[in-house]
């Protein structure tokens, strides 16, 4: 199967040619393809050879954040980095941005794209999807990566009075599971609300360019935001599938990775009861968004462990 009849070349803000500071040669190895998918258009960054690597990144921020390792990964894998719905410049539709509707359509993506069975890294919320995805599609996943998140209906509830700390960290998903006054809110305040959740959450601050370019990108498009809000929202339906999940402990190797100022060993607890192969790294001086501030550490854990099954995942392109 080839995805020619239902992908197209994209260029513009937002894409391969309209994103600041790739690393050099990037455009000659990737390319942004908007590729159908049910009644969803999706936009993927494609590129390299080898068995299939699909990168999920998290809120409030899109396929960019892989940017710096995906050259390196490139060498050894097919990458396909997604925006999945209501993300960069996919489309935005109204509803399902539940965990299990966001991996199915992934899914499906990947089969447009020839492959049946692919690995999975996923940072943020693309960590909660890449879970759902594992979990609900278990025989589509050889080996999956998650980075530096909690994940509702496995995490511990939090109480309402906790340290500041813990607020500083977490405030944003109460306020973004809100309806429409969040949105009213931050509308024409973007550079308030997102640039504290980059400023607050990274240990090695992010590139001015980088930060503008994922507020421009919520920012331009007058669904963005809604739909960034959509993911929180369904925070109810995606705690009950957990539960549903959490029954069944992932087969697949895992691997978990977080920075010493993100979620540091706490991830590690949260995965250990719902995986039967886990693997965990805590990354020295590093904050939440750990593709962009320790990329080579990241590719230092990463490489070896994608790799260690790149042999025996078949399902290659048609």
């Amino acid at each position: 199967m080839t995805a020619t009849t239902t992908a197209q070349p994209l260029t513009g803000f937002g894409t391969v040619s309209g994103a600041p500071g790739l690393p050099d040669g990037f455009a000659d190895v990737f390319e942004s393809t908007l590729v159908r998918v049910g009644d969803v258009a999706l936009h993927t960054v494609q590129g390299g050879a080898g068995q299939p690597l699909l990168l999920v990144g998290g809120w409030p921020q899109n396929w960019y954040v892989w940017r710096h390792v995906m050259p390196r990964l490139a060498e050894h894998f097919r990458v396909v980095a997604v925006d999945p719905r209501g993300v960069g410049r996919s489309d935005k539709p109204r509803g399902g941005y539940d965990t299990g509707t966001v991996a199915a359509e992934l899914v499906a993506l990947m089969r447009t794209l020839g492959h049946e069975r692919f690995a999975l890294a996923g940072h943020d919320v693309g960590m909660w999807i890449g879970y759902a995805l594992a979990a609900d599609h278990g025989d589509a996943v050889a080996r999956l990566a998650l980075l530096d998140a909690t994940i509702p209906g496995l995490a511990p509830d939090l109480p309402v009075f906790g340290p500041e700390a813990q607020n500083d960290a977490l405030w944003h998903f109460s306020f973004n599971r809100k309806r429409t006054v969040n949105e009213q809110l931050v509308r024409g305040r973007e550079h308030l609300y997102f640039g504290d959740q980059f400023r607050n959450k990274a240990a090695q601050p992010l590139p001015e360019s980088a930060v503008g370019f994922y507020i421009e990108t919520l920012a331009r498009d007058p669904e963005a935001l809604r739909a960034s809000f959509d993911y929180y929202r369904a925070t109810d339906e995606n705690i009950a599938q957990n539960n549903r999940r959490k029954e069944q402990p992932l087969a697949m190797p895992v691997l978990g990775v977080a920075g010493d100022r993100g979620q540091g060993t706490r991830l590690g607890a949260l995965l250990g009861p719902v995986t039967e192969r886990l693997e965990t790294a805590v990354l020295p001086e590093c904050g939440h968004y750990v593709p962009e501030e320790r990329p080579e550490a990241l590719l230092d854990r990463l490489l070896p462990f994608l790799k260690a099954g790149d042999r025996t995942w078949g399902g290659g392109p048609c």
